[in-house]
């Protein structure tokens, strides 16, 4: 015990033999009195970068084929999916400006702010304001200070299986317990409004809706969506939107924002430019409050939203000032040849695993970039389950797909098809293979 400035630390000490033999001494040493915080190796488990790192490095590299990445993300690696020149020219005009070197209010840039209210404002049936939209360096972020604003306590959320990792991740490093609803593959991976009744209690604060969805590639309906607020309402509980992905959908649902039903239970939305521009490495995103009541407000989350930007980090100031030409100057037709290239490409994925016996696809895709399908194990000779599949198809194969387990279901997988036609044609057309050559003989 030592005394430091009238406070007493405790730090242990431990035994340091000196010298040899008989002759030594015996000191005692004070060891260090810093350490890691497990609490991130216990948040961090199972992430879908460790991997596809971990599936990457399994690959044989005598293999001289190319590489099919079938498990990311980021369908800016493939020149298909390049950002529209308008954007390009946003950030150049914006950095060469010099007007934008500095820091930025925590919150954000007002004309940035203001051009996302507009920009989501189209969908909704009420107009949101600047003081609504909230910057942040990517969706990521925002996860990170919607589920630090709400921890408490005892508090619990529930969250969507299968989903997106980094809830499971954010909740468990602030302490918030995790209650899991399912999605339900047979009805277009809608939401178990039953099992979310059942899960909820009077410490749940929140539920996390991801549409359209992560990692399931559906698109949920107008009177789906409002059942959920009703819910949520009865409930007492706020809805986190996840809309990442937003008007990405190519099937017979059109995209509907949550926040249409802000007036039924508040929403928080979350949005970024990555996925609909293509740049997911400029890392900006945005929290908006959907909650024209006010309750909110008169909780004091949007105070604590405040509160938590002050003491984090914001995109960069250049980026920011890009963001109104962004919204308001990208033509149409970007968009849509986006749509037209995830269009095919979902077909193509729908069509090829049809005719891979041990794999079963519930649900064309229709929305965001990937779908989601079960594998058969019984029907394989030595393959385990979901990581061994995916482990042994990066080795025999070079096509790397995401083991269903880093999004909550064993033994399924994620695969995304925001990559070149061809390529993912390629890519199946192994995948196919190596089913059939390790299927179980009759």
């Amino acid at each position: 015990m030592e005394n430091f400035g009238g406070k007493k630390k405790e730090c242990a000490y431990e035994k340091e033999e000196n010298g040899v033999g008989n002759g030594g001494s015996v000191e005692m040493k004070k060891k260090w009195c810093f350490k890691a915080n497990e609490s991130i190796s216990a948040a961090s488990g199972i992430t879908i970068r460790g991997t596809l790192g971990m599936l990457m490095g399994s690959r044989n590299l005598n293999d001289k084929r190319e590489t099919i990445p079938l498990g990311h993300g980021d369908p800016s690696a493939f020149p298909c999916f390049r950002t529209s020149l308008i954007a390009e020219d946003a950030i150049v005009e914006s950095l060469r400006s010099a007007k934008f070197n500095s820091y930025s209010p925590s919150v954000g840039v007002q004309p940035a702010r203001s051009v996302v209210a507009e920009y989501l404002s189209r969908d909704l049936p009420y107009k949101l304001s600047a003081e609504d939209v909230f910057l942040t360096v990517g969706c990521i972020q925002s996860i990170e200070i919607v589920l630090s604003v709400l921890a408490r306590p005892g508090a619990n959320i529930l969250l969507p299986r299968p989903g997106f990792p980094i809830y499971e991740s954010r909740a468990t490093f602030s302490n918030i317990e995790i209650r899991h609803f399912d999605l339900l593959p047979e009805k277009g991976w809608e939401v178990d409004v039953e099992a979310v009744k059942n899960l909820a209690d009077e410490n749940t604060v929140a539920m996390v809706m991801i549409n359209p969805g992560n990692p399931c590639g559906n698109v949920l309906s107008y009177v789906h969506l409002k059942k959920i607020a009703e819910t949520a309402k009865k409930l007492g509980i706020l809805i986190i939107a996840d809309e990442v992905y937003a008007h990405l959908t190519f099937g017979s649902n059109r995209f509907i924002p949550m926040g249409t039903f802000g007036s039924i239970a508040p929403v928080l939305t979350m949005g970024s430019i990555s996925k609909r521009w293509l740049v997911p490495g400029w890392r900006l995103g945005w929290i908006t409050v959907n909650d024209p009541i006010g309750y909110l407000k008169d909780a004091k989350i949007v105070d604590s939203i405040i509160g938590y930007a002050n003491i984090t980090t914001d995109p960069a100031t250049f980026i920011q000032a890009a963001v109104p030409k962004i919204l308001e100057q990208t033509p149409e037709d970007f968009f849509e040849n986006t749509r037209t290239i995830l269009r095919e490409s979902a077909k193509i994925i729908y069509d090829e695993l049809d005719e891979i016996d041990c794999i079963y696809c519930p649900h064309k895709p229709d929305g965001s970039m990937f779908v989601m399908v079960k594998i058969n194990t019984s029907l394989l000779e030595d393959i385990i389950d979901d990581i061994d599949f995916c482990t042994k198809l990066a080795k025999e194969e070079s096509v790397i797909v995401l083991p269903g387990i880093c999004v909550g279901l064993k033994n399924w997988l994620r695969i995304t098809f925001a990559i070149e036609p061809a390529r993912l044609q390629d890519g199946l057309r192994r995948m196919k293979d190596f089913c059939q050559r390790h299927a179980k003989k009759p």
